[in-house]
């Protein structure tokens, strides 16, 4: 069994954002008005987020920044280059979990 929903996003993401709707609304509107309030373009923002996503060792966040850094016009190198800089700030350890779950994403 899956732990994605049909929209590609995490079930219990999507459950709480059911369960909870106006919550589930400011979550998905704060987020949407801070990429689109600013000079930073979205493949930047993805990347940013995919770092900040490092940081706290969120795999499923990782999986999701990472993917849209991709989908936004982040070249594999480019998401690449965004962990490894983060070696000297989280350590080893981290980065390199951090790559195996961006590694996911080539594995489908």
């Amino acid at each position: 069994m899956s732990d994605k929903s049909e929209k590609g996003l995490p079930k219990h993401y999507v459950s709480i954002r059911e369960r909870f709707e106006e919550y589930g609304s400011a979550i998905s509107d704060l987020g949407r008005t801070v990429r689109e309030n600013g000079p930073i373009d979205e493949k930047n923002s993805q990347l940013i987020q995919l770092a900040a996503s490092a940081a706290i060792r969120s795999e499923g966040a990782v999986h999701s920044h990472g993917k849209q850094a991709l989908q936004n016009g982040a070249s594999p190198d480019e998401v690449y280059q965004t962990l490894l800089l983060l070696t000297s700030t989280i350590g080893f350890p981290n980065v390199a979990a951090a790559i195996s779950w961006i590694d996911d994403l080539f594995e489908d």
